[in-house]
This record gives C-alpha cells, sequence and structure tokens, in this order.
C-alpha cells in the first residue's frame, strides 16, 4: 500500500518507518529542507532504540522516501496520515494551524475518482476530524469538484507511542483505535494495522470524536497517577513512611496496577504536559470545571522542584557558590527529547541562585546546548562530572546511572552527598556506603 505521512517529528518519523517496515511504500513530506536532506542521506533526526535499524532497512529498500513536495508525497497514497505539531496556544489550547493549513492544501490537490483516507494522528482536541474535513471540502468547492465528499474520508488514528520504546509500541501495540463513520475507511485502516495486531490485541472501532478525547483521557489519566502518587510521597516524607513500599503494596492490587506509580520529581516530555493543558482547555471551553486536571498540573509544576528546599536545608541555606552535578537532562531516558523536562526548571531555579552545574545526559546534552547554550558546563561522561562537586543531583534515571562505581563517587565528590529525584539506590545500600541521601518520599540517609 503507498502511504504519505506528512510531517517528520518524533510521531511521523517512527509511524512512517513502521508502516513501510511491513512492506508498504510511504512517502514522508515535510517543508524543511535540511530535515528532508538529512533524512534522504540517512540521517535519523531523532534518538528512538530501534529506530535506525528499520529506517536504514526501508530506505535502503525503496520503500521510505522523503520529500518537501506535498503534490509528489500524495500523488500516489491511498492513506495520508497526518503527523504535524499541535503547541500548546497562549491559554493552553492546541494550536491547529499546522493541521488545518495542510487540510487546505490536501483538498486543492485531491483528483476525481482517486479516494483516500486522510487520518488524523497527531494529538487533536474534540471536533478536529471535522475541521480538517472542512477545509478539505472548502478547497474541493472553490475548484468547482462535484461529489467532493465521495473523494476521501477523514478518520482519528491517534497514537499510544511511549518514548524510548516507540518502535515496540508502534510494531505490538497493544490496541488500535480508529475513529471512523465510513465502512470503506475501516475496511482500509483493517487491512493497513492487519500485520501489526496478528496476536490478537484489539482493533477498537469508534467515532471521531470518540477517538480524539480517548487519546487525551489516557493521557491526562496517567498523569494523574504520577501526580497522585508524588503527592502521596509528600505524606512519606512527613509521617515517615516510605513511598516504595506504598507502591508496591497498590500496585498488586489489579485495579490499579503496577505501572505509572513511581514517584520523582515530575513529569515531562512532548505528551503529558501538553495533552493536559489542552482537556482541561477544552473543557472549559464545553463550560466544564475539570478540577483534577488543575490539581494534576499544579502538583507536577510543583514536583519539578521537590528536591530544592532540601539541598537548600543541607548547605544550611548557603547555597550560592556551591557546584552541583546533574546527571540526567532528557525528560526520561532512552530519549533526547528535553522538552518540559525537569532538569531544565531545576537547572534555571539552582543557577538563580548562584549554582554552577555540571551535567551529563548519554543522548540530551547537544539539544540542552540548542536550549541554554553555556548556562552549565557538560561532563564528557557520568564520573567527570562528579569531580570536586559539592553533591550529585539525579534528574533522570537512565540505566547505567543505576549501578555506579561507589567507590569512585565518593573519591570524586568533596563529600559523599547525593539528591535522587528518581528514587534509584537502595537506602540501606547508601546507609552502607557512607552517603548522605536524600530522595522523593523517603527517609534520609545518613
Amino acid at each position: 500500500m503507498n502511504i504519505a505521512v506528512i510531517g517528520t517529528g518524533y510521531v511521523g518519523l517512527v509511524s512512517g518507518t513502521c508502516f513501510a517496515e511491513t512492506g508498504n511504500v510511504v512517502t514522508c513530506v515535510d517543508i524543511d529542507e535540511q530535515k528532508v536532506k538529512k533524512l534522504s542521506s540517512g540521517k535519523v533526526t531523532i534518538y528512538e532504540p530501534g529506530l535506525e535499524k528499520f529506517f536504514m532497512r526501508n530506505e535502503k529498500e525503496g520503500r521510505l522516501i522523503f520529500t518537501t513536495s506535498l503534490e509528489n508525497g500524495i500523488r500516489d497514497a491511498r492513506i495520508i496520515i497526518l503527523a504535524l505539531p499541535t503547541p500548546p496556544d497562549g491559554d493552553g489550547s492546541a494550536d491547529l494551524k499546522y493541521v488545518l493549513n495542510v487540510a487546505l492544501d490536501i483538498g486543492k490537490l485531491l483528483k476525481k475518482g482517486d479516494y483516500k483516507v486522510i487520518i488524523n494522528k497527531s494529538t487533536v482536541p474534540v471536533g478536529t476530524a471535522e475541521k480538517v474535513r472542512t477545509n478539505i471540502l472548502k478547497s474541493l468547492h472553490e475548484r468547482g469538484i462535484e461529489n467532493a465528499d465521495a473523494l476521501f474520508d477523514v478518520v482519528s488514528n491517534p497514537e499510544f507511542l511511549r518514548e524510548g520504546v516507540a518502535v515496540e509500541d508502534f510494531m505490538k501495540p497493544n490496541r488500535v483505535v480508529i475513529g471512523t463513520s465510513s465502512g470503506k475507511a475501516k475496511k482500509l485502516l483493517g487491512e493497513l494495522y492487519a500485520p501489526f495486531v496478528r496476536q490478537g490485541n484489539p482493533v477498537i472501532y469508534m467515532d471521531e470524536k470518540s477517538a480524539e478525547l480517548t487519546k487525551y483521557a489516557a493521557n491526562a489519566f496517567l498523569a494523574t497517577k504520577i501526580s497522585f502518587m508524588n503527592e502521596i510521597a509528600q505524606l512519606c516524607e512527613r509521617f515517615g513512611a516510605d513511598v516504595d513500599m506504598i507502591r508496591k503494596g497498590m500496585g498488586s492490587d489489579d485495579r490499579i496496577g503496577k505501572r505509572f506509580l513511581f514517584s520523582g520529581i515530575g513529569y515531562g516530555g512532548s505528551c503529558f504536559p501538553k495533552d493536559v493543558k489542552a482537556l482541561s482547555k477544552s473543557a472549559q471551553q464545553a463550560d466544564y470545571d475539570f478540577k483534577i486536571l488543575e490539581a494534576v498540573m499544579g502538583v507536577n509544576e510543583n514536583q519539578k522542584v521537590h528536591l530544592l528546599p532540601k539541598m537548600i536545608s543541607y548547605f544550611k541555606n548557603n547555597i550560592s557558590g556551591k557546584k552541583i552535578a546533574l546527571w540526567g537532562l532528557a525528560f526520561k531516558p532512552n530519549t533526547d527529547d528535553i522538552r518540559e523536562a525537569p532538569a531544565l526548571k531545576i537547572i534555571d531555579e539552582l543557577t538563580a541562585k548562584g549554582v554552577t552545574i555540571i551535567a551529563y545526559d548519554p543522548e540530551a546534552m547537544e539539544n540542552v546546548k540548542n536550549e541554554i547554550g553555556d548556562k552549565i558546563t557538560y561532563a564528557q561522561n557520568q564520573y567527570d562530572a562528579l569531580e570536586d562537586a559539592d553533591a550529585l543531583l539525579i534528574a533522570t534515571e537512565w540505566s547505567e546511572f543505576r549501578t555506579p562505581d561507589f567507590n569512585k563517587m565518593k573519591s570524586l565528590l568533596k563529600s559523599p552527598v547525593i539528591f535522587d529525584g528518581r528514587n534509584l539506590f537502595e537506602l540501606y545500600q547508601m546507609e552502607e556506603l557512607g552517603f548522605h541521601y536524600e530522595s522523593v518520599g523517603r527517609r534520609v540517609v545518613g
């Protein structure tokens, strides 16, 4: 099947590559000439485990093509996937200008007798499928095309990819949600996704509006679980309880589940912050006060700087001039994504107080350099960051941080002090090794 993917960001590039992996010919379209040039020369523009292998194989086989021409990209496509950015507007609502402008452009290019399905894979508010349809029809009517409705269908097909395991999530989805009222589109998308659900995971069909809301509801609920556990962690610190023990006790209840119950310094990334804000704004526009979401956002922002008062207290309110080693800059491990990363807020707060920061991250340092420049120093590896530092702060739970050489750490740090925003280490271990160790929702060691 010939597929066009409009947008080569995170969702577009992963989706296009994975659809090519099952034998489809995928043409990816982007207006960024430099990005298209890089992709066409075999350079993957994002870090995502497993993506490069699929990318190189399918580009070599001619199943993955890149162009800046929308007309060339969609000419032979039966399916057109919109994977365009929907950044938060000034009021928190999703900015749909990229999606709606492309819809107008598609309407200028559709031809009689050439039926196509347009898939909204971008995360969009309820009613966007209808807006896309309206814009396409507008362009078709301006061209004098009769029976324009028969030329296309617009489908909502949200993605549920987790950064760091997105390729696995796409190739073996736990469910596929398809929002359409068209039997013709339903049949075509059933064929498209058949190779991905051979193990029996469900393809769930529903109306377009329900599919659009499903994506927001899923991300908002997961963000709520994270913020709830961070509130429990706050209580644990006050009562002397251990949030990790509570997590295990709660997670063993299959009505609750084990995932997204880890406390820490909050969530970040491209999805949760944006989607929670957008759903809250949509609720306001529908004249509904979604109180839980407002609380979730507030808790998360506060949680990002949860360790700072502990650090200031440890240094007896004299943190200015201290040198802090920072492990982790990405919002989560196995990605170079720094959007809404807690580490960036921590950096802002600490440097404003006169703290010097030397940071290390396996993948995200170049992105941080592009964002904040020389506001901090960047280390060659995790141990170089520790040399003569007054303390270590951990902001991202990369696997290589989990079992470090603790004796080497002690020899490099001025004092064996760790502030752990991801609860990587066991308390008894820190106690035996002689570290002063403060984490989230657990007792202080040392």
